[in-house]
């Protein structure tokens, strides 16, 4: 498997503003599940997230507890967030909570395949969805695109914050977490890690990892300065096919290494955006590059998602 390291030296300074925000928040994702397109699926690999053609399977076939939660933004709060919980099959209090968030397309079943895969892996998995508040309809429903296209922009940074902010707090209170979490999130939800480490978190936040998603920010504050307000590890990755984010990465790694953060990248060869969703799925339009490429991406940045979120939640 070949890596690019993103850990380069630009003296481009990245200014991302609102209309590129909105441009990545309105993304097509059609090419995250590369059967959509009429493909057959690999065999599944159950120490990795399934793909999307995989995840009904997975999450049917999956001997681990799971259930539907509606969360208030605060208690006695009319604002409340759905929310689906995958629970590991041995806890303990010092068990840490993953909080997993969707691209832009609404809370999908590929999300929750992902919060059972890391329940697999030993933490309590949350994957609210953040358009709970403002979409009509049961969250286990799928939204059509152009359904999503007009909810999106009602899920203000704001909202988003006070959503994590809600489930991580719930999933911190049960009986069998440690008072950590950490935010793992795709595309639209990769940008929403950046801007809940910008926001800083509430107590317990130990870090965030964002696949495909950047560092973008709106409004009159330079990236540096809000760059400068993270004060928990990050972790950024992406596929080099993706070249909007590919572009951005050097100055946002130069600036993060400036201001000594605690913040590592990688930036897969041959990868697409979306690579975690479409690995092991095969096209109609077969780009045999494109599927290996997300096949070894994905088997080298699950294992480091991983041994991230262990390292800064403290299991060992």
């Amino acid at each position: 498997m070949r890596l690019v390291h993103s850990l380069q030296f630009a003296s481009l300074v990245v200014g991302l503003s609102a209309s590129c925000a909105r441009q990545a928040a309105m993304e097509d994702h059609s090419g995250h599940d590369m059967s959509a397109m009429g493909a057959s699926s690999a065999v599944s690999v159950r120490t990795l997230p399934p793909s999307g053609s995989q995840a009904a399977a997975r999450l049917a076939a999956s001997p681990r507890r799971a259930e539907w939660v509606r969360v208030p933004f605060e208690p006695g709060s009319s604002d409340t967030v759905m929310a689906w919980v995958s629970y590991p099959a041995k806890s303990n209090a010092k068990t840490p909570v993953v909080v997993v968030i969707h691209e832009n397309t609404c809370l999908v079943t590929w999300n929750r395949g992902v919060a059972d895969q890391l329940a697999a892996d030993g933490f309590i998995a949350i994957a609210p969805d953040l358009c709970s508040k403002v979409r009509s309809g049961p969250s286990d429903v799928e939204l059509a695109r152009d359904s999503v296209q007009k909810i999106l922009p009602s899920v203000t940074p704001a909202m988003r914050n006070a959503e994590i902010a809600a489930v991580a707090k719930w999933g911190m209170s049960l009986p069998d977490a440690a008072p950590r979490y950490a935010v793992i999130g795709f595309c639209w939800g990769g940008g929403t890690v950046w801007m809940h480490a910008v926001n800083g978190g509430i107590d317990g936040y130990s870090g965030g990892v964002a696949f495909y998603g950047t560092a973008y920010f709106s409004g009159p504050t330079p990236i540096a300065d809000s760059l400068a307000r993270i004060n928990k590890p990050l972790m950024l990755l992406n596929g080099s096919r993706d070249a909007r984010i590919s572009a951005a990465m050097p100055a946002i790694d130069s600036m993060m290494k400036s201001m000594q953060k605690d913040y590592s990248s990688m930036n897969y060869q041959d990868a697409i955006h979306g690579f975690l969703r479409a690995q092991g799925d095969t096209s109609v339009r077969r780009d045999t590059v494109a599927e290996k490429g997300n096949v070894a991406a994905t088997a080298d940045a699950w294992p480091r998602t991983l041994g991230f979120l262990r390292k800064n939640l403290g299991v060992k």
